[in-house]
């Protein structure tokens, strides 16, 4: 009876670690995410004061790409490190009825908002430059947008990349150098 309790305690225990909080939106929520007043040329000047890059999130109820990034992608602590110490992330509902205020001053529900800037997927991950120019929405702003759930190895060099403004580089290596690069590097042994 004591191994049963104790196996079922253990089941139990390695169940809750593995779970993800829910919001009352029924999107995930995570301890780097930032509650805002969805105004993005506010955020985007809290995040430069921060020393970090904003980044918008689209992610809906259900998706279960959003559920397989945030039980088995953003955990890994080498990803959650970075994005904590790198990022400023606001997180936005594909169908939510939340305001959010564009660059270019329009504000719309986020699933207007979704419509304008041409959003599909979710879970999106969005990468705001540092300087937005007047008159630009979002997705004129961003530096990279990326659609849909990707592995853990993708998603940290697509971190990464965005992080040190490979973009502005004039070597040629765009992301999917850099990144079949960096997974040459890890199939190496030569990259954590």
């Amino acid at each position: 009876m004591t191994r049963l309790l104790a196996t079922l305690a253990a089941l139990i225990f390695a169940f809750a670690a593995h779970a993800v909080e829910m919001g009352d939106d029924g999107l995930h929520k995570t301890d780097w995410m930032r509650d805002t007043f969805k105004d993005l040329s506010e955020d985007l000047a809290e995040a430069n004061d921060e020393g970090k890059r904003l980044l918008i999130m689209f992610e809906q109820r259900g998706c279960i790409y959003c559920t397989k990034m945030h039980e088995d992608v953003f955990p890994t602590e080498t990803i959650a490190s970075f994005i904590t110490e790198n990022y400023f992330v606001v997180q936005l509902n594909l169908h939510g009825d939340v305001e959010v205020t564009d660059f270019d001053g329009e504000t719309l529900p986020e699933k207007d908002m979704a419509r304008k800037w041409g959003i599909l997927f979710t879970p999106t991950m969005m990468f705001i430059d540092e300087q937005v120019g007047d008159g630009m929405s979002a997705p004129q702003a961003a530096v990279a947008t990326m659609p849909g759930a990707f592995g853990k190895g993708t998603t940290l060099d697509m971190l990464t990349w965005v992080a040190e403004k490979r973009y502005e580089l004039d070597n040629g290596e765009d992301f999917q150098r850099y990144h079949a690069r960096r997974i040459q590097e890890r199939n190496n042994g030569s990259f954590d």
